[in-house]
């Protein structure tokens, strides 16, 4: 359990970041070379390294040596902590805003007519 909660605030600190989200949003094209994914944005290498050692810690990309480059791909499953963990909350959400609609229908205890 101790576990799934330290992976799962590893998946929010990497999503927390635009230069990380955008990292993941060009991998779901397929995969690429680390240059390529530092190419878009104003670090030096080893600044954009330490994003991709956050995603990977995060098991959200995984790297690996093609010949003298590194290539990375996405790592979908790594988003499910997270996805099941926001689902939790989706029912209440669904829950409030229905009875806030109820309440704001036209002849409810709390409408009112203006």
């Amino acid at each position: 359990m101790v576990t799934d909660l330290i992976q799962l605030d590893r998946v929010f600190a990497a999503l927390s970041d635009p230069t990380r989200r955008s990292t993941l949003v060009r991998l779901t094209r397929g995969p690429a070379f680390v240059g390529e994914l530092a190419a878009p944005h104003r670090l030096s290498p080893a600044g954009f390294s330490k994003h991709l050692k956050v995603l990977q810690d995060a098991g959200l990309v995984e790297k690996e040596l093609d010949g003298r480059r590194h290539r990375c791909k996405l790592r979908p499953a790594g988003l499910r902590a997270a996805a099941k963990w926001l689902g939790l909350y989706e029912r209440f959400w669904s829950d409030a805003l229905d009875g806030l609609e109820q309440f704001l229908k036209p002849g409810s205890a709390g409408a009112t007519d203006e």
